[in-house]
């Protein structure tokens, strides 16, 4: 799976609660020739989301048969996903087509995905720009996750040890920026997406 030359991958990835979702959106709005990639999940949909848009929305035994049926098939050509991690009890993962179709158009593609999956797809697109969105700091970020309400204490505690963990990965991505300001991130993100179109690098 050779990607185009023409098209570039670029994976926003980060700690939950970091702003991700939100600098994807804004990125999307001012960038025409790029393509979010959506991604599949077995968590349950929340208030606001839709099937399709925000993700796509598997039972548990649907995505494990999506796995399993990848591991059984040598051709990676006839994978359902081009990455799949589980992460606080719930997967998630990229479907492989929607990404391909994208680049095979000439387009760019984005991706908002966990730390692991993030990896994943380097090893298969090692051209691919992986873009490490990282918090002020842990107290910014337990602040941010406990103010949007989606979550029970627990889980918050949950997703907080897990984000010090992702946090130790940083060294491991292409760029990494902090997320202080969310215009300031976003402009920082276009910089390397226009730098990197044009064949020059930021490091």
């Amino acid at each position: 799976m050779n990607q185009p030359a023409s098209g570039h991958i670029y994976i926003i990835t980060g700690p939950s609660g970091v702003g991700k979702g939100t600098l994807c959106k804004m990125l999307l709005a001012v960038e025409p020739n790029l393509t979010l990639s959506v991604s599949a999940t077995s968590r349950a949909i929340r208030a606001g989301e839709a099937h399709g848009v925000s993700y796509h929305f598997k039972t548990r035994a649907e995505f494990e048969a999506m796995i399993a049926h990848d591991q059984a098939q040598p051709d990676a050509g006839r994978h359902h996903l081009l990455e799949w991690a589980e992460y606080n009890g719930n997967y998630y993962g990229t479907p492989r087509s929607v990404v391909q179709e994208a680049l095979g158009a000439g387009n760019n593609v984005l991706l908002e995905i966990e730390t692991q999956g993030a990896l994943q797809v380097k090893r298969k697109f090692p051209s691919a720009h992986l873009i490490f969105v990282a918090p002020p700091s842990l107290e910014e970020l337990a602040h941010r996750l406990r103010t949007r309400g989606t979550e029970a204490e627990a889980e918050i505690a949950s997703r907080l040890e897990i984000s010090r963990h992702e946090m130790t990965l940083q060294d491991r991505f292409d760029y990494v920026l902090v997320n202080q300001r969310l215009e300031e991130c976003m402009n920082a993100i276009r910089e390397i997406m226009a730098r990197t179109a044009s064949g020059r690098s930021l490091r």
